[in-house]
């Protein structure tokens, strides 16, 4: 009966986010240049009355913090359904801070990917192992309350597609998580080794599905949590960003640039 429910209340959801994102179109047709901006931090509307062993953060990344409204809706629906959650967002440059003063020795092998999607991949995995909480794709939105799809006594949940294979567009985690650690040091390897064969499997998905036992973790049907482009769209999502979505930079540009050169020894006169 709840799966039911969750369904019905997906589909009008999704109903009702479409008829906001056509009347976009001619909301930004009139205001062209008219943005809003994402917060970098914002306190849970609610108070927490329970402890739960992931914390009640919700994390976003975009490469501008200066969005559409399709963008900005979805992200008020966010916090309308997680109420009781903090909300942190990192643009590309807060990203690379945090690595640099966080994890140090990844930060060279994250200045080597040059596309904004694949170091954001990486960037996730991240802050959810120093920190813990919930990430999502700016593009992402709950279908159902999320204290109460994470619960309080799990320790990370995962969300599966349509085809039944992991996603990273939402990962909820613990801080510490071993099972995130692998995903980045599997994504490092990538990396090193020059193991590259597009974004999806360098750093993102594709690595989901290699590294990590679905019959061992605890996931979640996409359907009962989280849905993508109900809201918005890569019209919407790219509008300030010519060269596009990661689906079509990784043709123009390598996912991995070369490694620097070594610095030469000095040596004493």
């Amino acid at each position: 009966m709840k799966k039911i429910l969750i369904v019905a209340t997906s589909r009008l959801i999704k109903l009702t986010a479409n008829i906001t994102k056509v009347l976009s179109y001619p909301y930004h047709w009139v205001l062209p240049d008219k943005r809003f901006t994402l917060p970098e931090c914002a306190a849970p509307l609610l108070e927490n009355s329970k402890p739960s062993r992931i914390p009640r953060i919700i994390w976003q990344t975009n490469f501008t913090n200066r969005v559409t409204l399709p963008v900005y809706l979805n992200y008020l629906f966010n916090r309308i359904m997680a109420p009781r959650f903090e909300y942190r967002f990192m643009i590309t440059e807060a990203r690379r801070e945090f690595i640099a003063e966080h994890y140090p020795d990844v930060l060279p092998h994250y200045d080597r990917l040059q596309i904004g999607a694949a170091q954001a991949d990486l960037w996730r995995l991240l802050v959810l192992h120093k920190f813990g909480g919930v990430y999502l794709d700016i593009d992402a939105h709950q279908v159902w309350p999320l204290s109460r799809v994470i619960g309080n006594e799990r320790e990370e949940l995962y969300v599966t597609t349509r085809r039944g294979e992991l996603s990273n567009y939402f990962i909820a985690s613990k801080p510490e998580n071993p099972r995130l650690q692998a995903l980045i040091d599997q994504i490092t390897a990538n990396i090193t080794g020059d193991i590259v064969d597009g974004v999806f499997n360098t750093t993102g998905p594709g690595v989901f599905n290699q590294v990590l036992d679905k019959a061992v973790i605890p996931t979640v049907s996409y359907r009962h949590a989280i849905h993508q482009g109900s809201f918005t769209n890569e019209h919407f999502q790219y509008i300030d960003k010519p060269e596009g979505k990661w689906t079509k930079q990784q043709h123009r540009i390598a996912v991995v640039g070369d490694a620097p050169e070594p610095r030469p020894e000095n040596k004493e006169r």
